[in-house]
């Protein structure tokens, strides 16, 4: 989310930025004005213009978007989202600023003409912007209050709560000196407020800073532990404290794949399947019996410390304590925000140790990390018959066609009826290079077998 000012390369930013995010959705306010003879657009994002509002909705996504004309004067957009399992929701994108008439501010707000009782009129709903107010109330800093009631009364009226991290998104000259206040953020009901994760980055051309925010539908705040096992602990089961663990597991898997029959050159390729079915069903079970299960979470990460669990016990305590009606929502939401502050300051800590202690080749690493990587949207694509294909299903049906063509008729292929030899030439030493040669932090397929746990065959 992002308030461009009215100018072009702000919007191309915003854009650009969503983009390399992955962003579903890009709400802009105030983005560049068309002006006749030209317009904007971008090979990632179709362009839903209002007034001086602009949604921008990813072509590849796999939501579903219609939009809903509830008034405002083009100052209030509104779509209805459909996820692919069945889950509604409503997005609301907001500029709430006095008209401008001939470059003069007059009376008179459109976007407060909306007819908010409609929009309101959804359980689950995100509402976010460029609200133009100022209270306490959602910025700790604020200046004197101004141009608050129409907010305030509207979170009132519907339970809503802000969402923010605390950091102010907007900066301008007041009285010769820099003011900093937070206008742009989101609001949304209690229940989602818990599942949304909120980041202010660095401001762009515009004198706003840039929003995102990411909702978890099904992991709360911040990510519970998977019940789904992951993997194993390899590197435990061969621990010294394991040791003797780890000779009995060896001893049981010898003695129970020697009993196997011994494939031959003469084996079928049936022979062959049902043995490597075999292995994997067995080592599996037998993984599951000697090493202790893996559930990869946030918890997981390297930068998760003490800290941040015993405040993440905290925050679970005070929201108990406010379904209950012993705690409010602004303890709540004040807690939410050490810990996320918290979370912040460890992985910073942590990319700084990193800088710091970085020899030879993680230097390079370290600018990997940190270079932006190229465009992740494939742009339109024309087909020969110049149909233009914009949606990902359309992409990859085209791209099949291209690459996988029809025989032309009245050629006949025969299939390859016996496998050819080529694996005869294959040597116990290009299976131990193939095996030993591939990293173990390359991502299991649905068995779990990673090369990590597969080494130990």
């Amino acid at each position: 989310m992002h308030n461009c000012g009215r100018g072009y390369d702000a919007t191309m930013i915003a854009l650009e930025k969503g983009n390399v995010w992955g962003a579903d959705v890009v709400m802009m306010q105030e983005p560049v004005v068309e002006k006749e003879g030209y317009n904007i657009s971008h090979p990632g994002y179709r362009l839903v213009r209002g007034g001086r509002t602009m949604t921008a909705i990813r072509r590849d996504t796999h939501l579903e978007f219609s939009e809903v004309d509830m008034g405002g004067e083009g100052d209030v957009q509104v779509f209805d989202i459909k996820y692919p399992s069945g889950r509604e929701m409503r997005l609301v994108n907001v500029y709430d600023q006095l008209k401008q008439e001939g470059g003069v501010r007059s009376q008179g707000r459109p976007a407060q003409t909306a007819r908010w009782k409609e929009i309101m009129g959804r359980n689950k709903i995100l509402l976010g912007g460029d609200w133009n107010a100022h209270s306490d109330r959602w910025d700790p800093e604020c200046p004197p209050k101004r141009d608050e009631v129409f907010l305030t009364n509207l979170m009132d009226e519907y339970e809503l709560t802000d969402v923010n991290d605390g950091e102010a998104t907007h900066t301008s000259m007041r009285n010769g000196e820099i003011s900093r206040s937070l206008i742009d953020f989101f609001i949304t009901k209690a229940a989602m407020a818990d599942n949304l994760e909120i980041a202010t980055d660095l401001a762009t051309t515009s004198n706003h800073a840039m929003v995102c925010a990411q909702l978890r539908w099904d992991e709360g705040e911040g990510v519970k532990v998977s019940r789904k096992v992951t993997g194993w602990d390899i590197d435990g089961l061969k621990s010294e404290k394991e040791k003797e663990n780890y000779k009995k597991a060896k001893k049981y898997w010898k003695d129970k794949s020697s009993e196997r029959p011994v494939l031959t050159k003469k084996s079928s390729g049936e022979e062959l399947q049902n043995e490597a079915e075999w292995i994997q069903r067995n080592f599996v079970n037998h993984l599951n019996r000697c090493c202790k299960k893996v559930k990869v979470c946030a918890r997981s990460k390297r930068w998760w410390n003490e800290e941040i669990t015993e405040n993440r016990r905290i925050l679970g305590s005070l929201k108990r304590a406010r379904r209950r009606g012993e705690a409010t929502q602004q303890q709540v939401k004040k807690q939410r925000s050490n810990v996320r502050r918290i979370i912040r300051q460890s992985k910073m800590k942590m990319w700084q140790d990193f800088l710091s202690s970085a020899m030879k080749d993680q230097v390079w690493q370290a600018l990997r990390y940190t270079k932006l990587g190229g465009q992740q949207t494939t742009k339109a694509l024309k087909s020969r018959d110049g149909v233009v294909a914009e949606s990902w299903e359309d992409k990859a049906e085209l791209i099949k066609e291209e690459a996988f063509p029809k025989p032309l008729k009245g050629v006949e292929r025969k299939a390859q009826e016996k496998g050819g030899g080529m694996w005869k030439k294959i040597t116990d030493e290009d299976i131990r290079l193939a095996l030993f040669n591939q990293s173990v932090k390359k991502a299991p397929g649905p068995d779990r077998l990673g090369f990590k746990a597969i080494r130990l065959l």
